[in-house]
């Protein structure tokens, strides 16, 4: 699954770090989150989706028949 999670943290200006302790994850989750090698739980999905306050869609992008 694609996402915008970089480019919307890097436009509030946050680290890796401050991001993860905002979203209570660590910085290795954040960055394997940003390069795609991990999909979050749909509950963490909502927690950034939510600080960025932003639809899930806009966030994290499903496409079909992309498993």
């Amino acid at each position: 699954m694609e996402n915008r999670v970089e480019a919307l943290r890097k436009q509030r200006g946050l680290s890796q770090e401050a991001f993860a302790r905002v979203i209570r994850v660590s910085r290795q989750t954040v960055s394997s989150i940003e390069t795609g090698k991990y999909n979050p739980s749909l509950e963490l999905a909502f927690a950034i989706s939510d600080f960025f306050e932003r639809p899930i869609e806009e966030v994290f992008i499903h496409e079909r028949g992309a498993d």
